[in-house]
C-alpha cells in the first residue's frame, strides 16, 4: 500500500518545478511502459502497477528498477488520467544540451508553442518523418508535461528536444536555410527544401514572432482549398514535413 508521502510525491511530478527538482517524469500506459522497459530500461527508476500487470509479464523486470504493486484506487490517485491503464513508471529526465546539436536533415524549430497536445503530436510527427531534432524557445511548453508525454507516445525517446534562446540559435546556424510557416507565404508545393534546413512553427495564436521574421526566413504556407480559418500547429507541421521530406 502506498504511503501518503508516496502519493504526494508522484502527484507533485505533474508540475515542472518538481520534475526539474527531482530529475524524473511520469510515463503512463501499457504500450509506453512496455516500450520503455524494452528499449530504455536503464532510464526507468520505478514502476507502480496493478498486480495483474505484473502477473501478465513474461519478461523479468531488472532488479535496478523499484517495483510497487498498487490497488486501483491508488493508481487513480497517482495517475493524471481519468482511466489509467494498469501501470505507471517514473523515468529519469535526460536533458539535451544545445551544444550537442548537429544539423542533419530537417530541424523543427518551435516558437512559443503552448498547447501540450500540439507539442506531443509534433514530436510524434517528427518521429514518423525521421526528423531527429526539435529546437524549442524557452517559453515553449515543457516536453515532460504529462499531456505532452501522452500525446507523443514513445516518440519522445527517439527525438531530441532542445530548449534554447531561438534568436541566438538561428544566428549561430545562419548558414542553414530557414523556412517559417506563415499565412500568405509561398506554397509549400512550390518550394525546393534543401537539407539541412530549419522549419519554424510559431505560437498557436500569434504565429512566428516578429523578432524571428527579422532574420528574413523563407516564408511558406499550406495552400487553402476549403473554408477553415486555420490549422493547428501540429497539423500544419505534419503537412509541411510531408512536403519537406520526400
Amino acid at each position: 500500500m502506498l504511503s501518503k508521502s508516496d502519493i504526494k510525491y508522484i502527484q507533485s511530478l505533474s508540475h515542472k518545478k518538481f520534475r526539474d527538482q527531482e530529475g524524473v517524469f511520469v510515463v503512463e500506459g501499457l504500450k509506453m511502459v512496455d516500450e520503455l522497459l524494452r528499449e530504455h530500461q536503464q532510464k526507468v527508476k520505478s514502476i507502480y502497477a496493478l498486480r495483474e500487470w505484473y502477473d501478465k509479464r513474461n519478461v523479468a523486470i531488472p532488479s535496478s528498477i523499484q517495483t510497487h504493486a498498487v490497488e486501483e484506487f491508488e493508481l487513480l490517485k497517482i495517475s493524471s488520467q481519468k482511466s489509467p491503464q494498469e501501470v505507471l513508471a517514473l523515468v529519469e529526465i535526460s536533458t539535451n544540451h544545445i551544444k550537442t546539436y548537429n544539423p542533419k536533415g530537417v530541424t523543427v524549430v518551435l516558437d512559443r508553442i503552448q498547447d501540450p497536445g500540439n507539442l506531443g503530436t509534433i514530436i510524434r510527427a517528427c518521429d514518423w518523418f525521421g526528423v531527429r531534432d526539435i529546437v524549442c524557445s524557452q517559453d515553449t511548453v515543457d516536453v515532460f508535461n504529462p499531456k505532452v508525454v501522452q500525446s507523443a507516445m514513445g516518440s519522445m525517446m527517439r527525438v531530441n528536444v532542445y530548449y534554447t534562446e531561438l534568436l541566438a540559435f538561428i544566428h549561430a546556424n545562419s548558414n542553414i536555410p530557414v523556412f517559417a510557416a506563415v499565412l500568405g507565404g509561398t506554397s509549400i508545393h512550390e518550394i525546393e527544401f534543401n537539407h539541412p534546413c530549419m522549419l519554424i512553427i510559431g505560437n498557436e495564436s500569434t504565429g512566428v514572432s516578429s523578432e524571428i521574421l527579422k532574420f528574413n526566413p523563407r516564408q511558406i504556407s499550406i495552400p487553402k482549398i476549403g473554408n477553415a480559418e486555420s490549422l493547428n500547429a501540429a497539423v500544419a507541421t505534419s503537412i509541411i514535413l510531408s512536403a519537406c521530406i520526400k
